[in-house]
């Protein structure tokens, strides 16, 4: 909202669906992350389902699960970063082989 109260719709819906895109890809793959993590044969050794409970160690929920959560919800980002930075570069040099100005620069900062 801007200071009348009235919703800015100057960015687009387009941005903004983009944006929430992005917070779902990121969701899918921290979820996505758990599962494979909950499914392999360690995971599975560690809570519980060794022979007479051998090698049961719960400790994994307080040290493993948090960074497999953070680091599936990181990899979608990170790859939409590289992915996206390598098409802006070779935006620029697209532009900047047709003599113009890349985009948001000005003329000057070349």
């Amino acid at each position: 909202m801007n200071r009348t109260g009235a919703w800015d719709v100057s960015l687009g819906m387009g941005r903004r669906a983009v944006g929430c895109g992005g917070c779902v890809i990121s969701v899918a793959g921290a979820l996505t992350a758990v599962f494979l993590w909950l499914s392999s044969d360690r995971t599975r050794i560690h809570l519980g389902n060794g022979f007479e409970q051998q090698g049961m160690d719960l400790g994994v929920l307080f040290t493993e699960l948090p960074l497999v959560f953070l680091a599936g919800a990181a990899l979608p980002v990170l790859a939409h970063t590289a992915v996206a930075g390598l098409l802006h570069d070779r935006q620029d040099r697209r532009e900047r082989r047709r003599g113009r100005a890349p985009r948001g620069r000005s003329e000057g900062d070349r």
